[in-house]
């Protein structure tokens, strides 16, 4: 019988993609994903994250409750991956001696080599590369959903800010070839995929390594070009590098959502210096303008962090300030908390938890404020809705479904009407009014306005989930690439 196999994913959209890449890799090997719960898994893989808090501490948790477990099923094994065990290495296999496998971030094609040396050795396997050995777009992937998929187009980041360790643990930014990104796009658009969010640390910073600084911008308007794609996203843009080319392609390409995900930090020029941000309030709230300016409709979203070291009471008015200004949608707000090995886990001036608790509940309740405004003022719109799985959780008491606008705000609607042709199913395209604005969503409660069936939702009836190849590096154009021969499906060896 096939050995299965069970993935556990934390941190951010690249540990996600990259899980998929590790399944992938696995079921090329032979390995089975394990469906029943009630069976233990042959293999159990932990893609870490080393950036929220307490990562370590939930790693070595669980790893520990598997333990009695391993012991009571002979031949299981278990993999640590991820930005912590870049960090880590060999101190996970110290402190939890019955781990089989740890790799990092830069050599995730190597697992199924490293499991099975593993268990032909008897011993654990410890790999770490200090540098990318393959780009992870040549590695195979099982993709989680059958409608929407991530795209890297780039890995790593060249930027040093002071509160952040991913440079050190993913490397210098490495950039993807256009053809390359596109031929992905392409073959998750042909497997039945309707949206696509292209991934990087610095995705404006992209093209870098061949010598394009409009590459983002054309990047996004090629994608314009690829039949059946009706959605694009990208994320994250640094402020430093954004670009007049980018809102031009983003607002006069059709598929390109009206949405943007730029984090801010801080409002406080002071700090954002201290933090290596490299721009300050004024530049940032002036993309914001010109955003606007281009498509008023744009939903605008962002990160900040309170209570960094050093941080007053004036340097959080001014995060205040540039708040009131911006009027995101919604943001994504986070209590600083030391990170070992970054620079500023050693500063002076920590901010008392107590400062940093109260700051926060100020930030969330202006944050929650303009949200609740903005979604209100959208009562009586159309939106068009691509439903999604797993997004509402009172979905099933409420009898509603969910998903996301083009916009990326999270909509709850009921599936009734005359407009029905079926069953609604994730992977499926409705249209709708909505007729109430919550801080954190939509409600559209009427009757929907249409409903398209599509492949995908076919796809997530039959339990069809998209499987790509790896895609072979590609000339740094845009436009069809050149006739190449067929790929061969496995890694050439986040």
């Amino acid at each position: 019988m096939s050995r299965t196999y069970q993935i556990r994913t934390y941190g951010c959209q690249m540990n996600v993609h990259d899980s998929e890449r590790l399944a992938g890799l696995l079921e090329d090997a032979g390995y089975v994903r394990a469906t029943d719960e009630e069976n233990t898994p042959d293999v159990v893989v932990f893609n870490t994250c080393a950036v929220r808090e307490n990562a370590d501490n939930r790693l070595y948790g669980n790893l520990g409750h598997l333990r009695p477990v391993k012991k009571d099923h002979p031949g299981m094994q278990i993999a640590v991956g991820g930005c912590l065990a870049q960090k880590d290495r060999g101190e996970i296999v110290r402190r939890a001696p019955w781990v089989d496998v740890v790799f990092g971030t830069h050599n995730i094609g190597s697992l199924p080599v490293l499991l099975e040396r593993a268990r032909h050795n008897a011993e654990a396997q410890v790999e770490i590369l200090e540098s990318l050995e393959v780009f992870p777009s040549t590695l195979p992937a099982r993709r989680e959903s059958s409608y929407a998929g991530w795209v890297s187009i780039s890995v790593g980041c060249n930027n040093s800010c002071t509160f952040c360790i991913v440079p050190s643990l993913r490397g210098r930014e490495k950039d993807r070839r256009p053809g390359d990104v596109l031929s992905e796009v392409r073959a998750l658009v042909d497997e039945g995929v309707l949206e696509v969010t292209l991934l990087g640390q610095n995705v404006n910073s992209y093209g870098v390594e061949f010598g394009d600084r409009y590459a983002f911008g054309k990047l996004l308007r090629a994608c314009g070009d690829v039949d059946g794609l009706e959605r694009v996203r990208f994320t994250s843009p640094h402020p430093r590098d954004f670009t007049d080319d980018v809102i031009a392609a983003m607002a006069e390409t059709p598929n390109v959502c009206h949405q943007l995900h730029m984090p801010l930090q801080s409002g406080s020029d002071r700090l954002l210096r201290v933090m290596r941000r490299s721009y300050r309030s004024d530049r940032y709230l002036s993309i914001i303008d010109r955003v606007r300016a281009a498509m008023p409709d744009a939903a605008i979203t962002t990160d900040i962090i309170v209570g960094f070291p050093g941080e007053t009471e004036e340097d959080f008015q001014g995060t205040l300030d540039v708040v009131r200004a911006a009027r995101f949608s919604s943001a994504f707000t986070f209590q600083y908390s030391k990170r070992p090995g970054t620079p500023a886990a050693d500063m002076d001036q920590q901010v008392p938890k107590e400062v940093v608790q109260e700051r926060y509940e100020r930030l969330v309740a202006l944050q929650d404020e303009i949200a609740w405004e903005l979604n209100r003022e959208l009562v009586g719109r159309t939106v068009e809705v691509l439903v999604a799985e797993g997004e509402g959780r009172k979905d099933a008491e409420t009898h509603r479904m969910s998903g996301r606008a083009r916009d990326g705000r999270l909509v709850h609607f009921t599936p009734v009407g005359d407009a029905l042709s079926g069953e609604v199913r994730p992977g499926d395209v409705v249209r709708t009014v909505v007729t109430y604005g919550a801080p954190h969503h939509l409600v559209a409660d009427g009757p929907l306005l249409d409903h398209r069936r599509t492949r995908a939702g076919d796809n997530w009836e039959a339990g069809v989930r998209p499987k790509t190849s790896g895609v072979t590096l590609g000339l740094p154009s845009f436009g069809p690439p050149a006739a190449q021969p067929a790929p061969t499906g496995g890694c050439s060896v986040r």
